[in-house]
This record gives C-alpha cells, sequence and structure tokens, in this order.
C-alpha cells in the first residue's frame, strides 16, 4: 500500500544562532492501540454447555417459536417461508442442546446457550430477518460444516459447482509430473471454495486463499484448520471459550493458506505459477442492492456483494489478471451474476484478451442457469 507523502516539516528558527540541547515540550501522548477485531461468535454446536433447562421449558420455547413463525403478516412485501422456519427451528434446537446422558441432573436437557438467548436469536431470526446462518454461526456445504457469522458472506449452494469444476480439471491432469500444484481462490470470504478445494486438489495440490476483509481471512482460517489442512500452527487462539490447540510443523506450504490482501496483491511469489484460478466475487450492481434480501441486504457484507454499476467491476479485474498469475494451461472458473454477465465474460475474454485464453464457456449450475465461466490460459 502506497503511503501518502508527508508534508515538508519547516525549520525552526531560534532566537540565538545555538539551537537549544533539550527541548522542554513534553513527548506527543502514544497513539491509542488499534480497538479489537471484532469476531463473529463460533457455531453454536461448536460451544460449551453451559446452562440447562427442564423439558417443560424448552417445550414452551417451542411452542413460543413456532406460533411466532406461523405469525407472519399475510401483506408482508417479502415474506418468510413458514415452512422453512419450522425446520430453522429444530435446527437450532439441535445445535443448542446435547445429550441429557452428560448432564449431572437427568430431569436437566443441557444447552450450548441460555434459554432466554434463544428466545431472544429466534426473534432476531423472525422479526428482525437476521440469517439464520448467522443465528447459529454455521453452514452446511457440500460435506462440510463451516464459520460464518456477521461480515462474512454466506456460502450459497449454487456455488459448490466451482468445486466439482476444479475436481473435474485435476482428474484430467492426473498422472502428469509437473510438480507441485498451485491453486487461488479469490476472495475466499469463509473460505468454502478453498475448504472445498483442499480436498480434491491431490497430493501435489496446494491452495492459496485471499481476502481483503480481516474478519472473513480469521473465519477462513478456522474453517480450514478445523478440517485439518492447514500444516504449519504459529499460534494458539481462542474465540469466546472455542479453544484450537494445533500442533507447529513448521511445513513450507500449507494444504490450504489464507492470506489477506485484495484480489491478486498477496500473490506475488506465485505469478505466472498458478495452475488454476478460481473465484466467486462480488457480481450484483449497485443500483440492485436496495432491492436485495432483507436476509441479504441488511446483513451480509456490501464487500462482498456490490459489483459496481454493472456488476462486472470485479470480474474484469478477475480476467485480466488471470493473464499474468496463470501458467500456460492454468485453468481459472468464475461465478457471475447469470447468463448476462457469463455471455458478456465469455465475449470479452475471447475479444479483447485474445490469444491468451482458450476453451472459455458458459457453465450452467444447478437450476440451468450460465452461472460459471471457464477456460484455460493459451
Amino acid at each position: 500500500m502506497l503511503l501518502p507523502k508527508l508534508p515538508l516539516r519547516p525549520t525552526k528558527l531560534f532566537a540565538s544562532a545555538t539551537p537549544p540541547l533539550f527541548s522542554t515540550s513534553s513527548p506527543p501522548p502514544p497513539s491509542p492501540p488499534p480497538p479489537p477485531l471484532k469476531l463473529p461468535k463460533p457455531p453454536l454446536f461448536l460451544r460449551p454447555l453451559i446452562s440447562s433447562a427442564t423439558p417443560t421449558s424448552l417445550h414452551s420455547f417451542h411452542s413460543w417459536a413456532k406460533s411466532l413463525a406461523l405469525s407472519t403478516p399475510p401483506d408482508d412485501p417479502d415474506p418468510l417461508d413458514p415452512n422453512l422456519l419450522l425446520r430453522e427451528l429444530q435446527w437450532l434446537l439441535q445445535d443448542a442442546t446435547g445429550d441429557v446422558g452428560r448432564s449431572q441432573n437427568p430431569d436437566l436437557v443441557p444447552l450450548r446457550a441460555d434459554l432466554g438467548d434463544l428466545y431472544g436469536l429466534w426473534r432476531e431470526r423472525v422479526l428482525e430477518r437476521r440469517p439464520f446462518q448467522y443465528v447459529v454461526g454455521c453452514e452446511h456445504w457440500r460435506d462440510l460444516v463451516l464459520w460464518v457469522g456477521e461480515g462474512v458472506l454466506i456460502p450459497r449452494p449454487e456455488t459448490e459447482v466451482v468445486v466439482d469444476l476444479v475436481k473435474e480439471v485435476v482428474i484430467g491432469r492426473s498422472g502428469r509430473g509437473d510438480g507441485e500444484e498451485v491453486w487461488a481462490d479469490l476472495g475466499t470470504g469463509s473460505g468454502a471454495i478453498a475448504v472445498g478445494m483442499g480436498g480434491v486438489v491431490g497430493e501435489r495440490g496446494r491452495v492459496v486463499a485471499t481476502d481483503l476483509s480481516e474478519v472473513a481471512v480469521e473465519v477462513a482460517r478456522f474453517n480450514v484448520e478445523r478440517y485439518g489442512l492447514k500444516e504449519s500452527i504459529l499460534e494458539l487462539k481462542a474465540y469466546e471459550g472455542l479453544t484450537r490447540v494445533l500442533v507447529n510443523w513448521l511445513a513450507p506450504w500449507d494444504k490450504v493458506q489464507i492470506r489477506q490482501g485484495s484480489w491478486f496483491e498477496p500473490l506475488e511469489d506465485v505469478k505466472g505459477k498458478l495452475t488454476g484460478l478460481v473465484s466467486n466475487p462480488p457480481y450484483i450492481p449497485s443500483r440492485n442492492l436496495p432491492g436485495l434480501q432483507a436476509e441479504v441486504g441488511r446483513y451480509e457484507p456490501k464487500l462482498a456483494l456490490d459489483g459496481g454499476k454493472s456488476g462486472m467491476d470485479h470480474l474484469i479485474h478477475l480476467c485480466e489478471g488471470s493473464v499474468s498469475y496463470l501458467k500456460p494451461g492454468g485453468f481459472f472458473a468464475f461465478e457471475t451474476n447469470g447468463d448476462e454477465q457469463s455471455e458478456f465474460l465469455v465475449d470479452f475474454m475471447v475479444s479483447k484478451l485474445e490469444n491468451n485464453f482458450r476453451d472459455v464457456k458458459a457453465v450452467a449450475d444447478f437450476a440451468v442457469i450460465k452461472r460459471f465461466v471457464t477456460g484455460f490460459r493459451s
């Protein structure tokens, strides 16, 4: 990052020709330390059992919560699905309760949150439209359960296709003696794609993921470590009672490594060496942000949503950067907003970046929407 130029300090004039040996002014006070990083709470199902409730109290909570879920006003322009809310209520109780056999009192159900907190969490979900993933602190994605929270984009089911695309390329390259293969996930958010890729890139594959958000970087690192994809751990951290004790192997490369920075900036050491590059960047046009679903527009980070005037700002940047960072034959896959953006991106890469890429095409998601653009470096 370039630092701003400081103004020239004016020369101090003294009454005599000789300046004083000692300054009589007090030294400036030290700068206050930066505020501590505010991380989301850890996943509810991983928190320790700190409370308990009687079955009768839990039944009363369930009855109240069910009634609240079914009381959505009929004239709500963006109503919640009552059936979905009832399923979420069951998941909330599953994550919040422990095994009765672990309780010292068989007449009490152990809880990972106070019963009063559960009432508050459910009010936030139904009345304030807080995303359920933020309420329980996790999202089920592929075969993973990932930590998510405020400040981190919730991974979507359609994005799972990116990992499948990478897996296809890895299988097609199997048997080639190309040495270590480095893959990149730019704008990793919760680390969902990076963790998923870590499981499919093979023994020779390594993944490096970047994100500008400090909160996202910490959340992604936690998810990487939880799935055993980080080999060199230099510190012990605790998140509100959830302690991670990890062994320091001092490996030169982690299976999945998280770096903080904007897009390609943290990747200078692998410039021109990437076997593959993927990204699910912000691609929503700025004008469409006010019309997003309440759970998205009110809570998810604008940094991970806003793609600029046309929604293409970051996608174009990624296409242009891929020219320098992918090695010959390197694969890329970018998620877009759908058919129009994908078709534009294919045309841009073929016509504007001609001779740099081959086999550029749009790939459909589960709903047969052209959601992804893929290809290879020439």
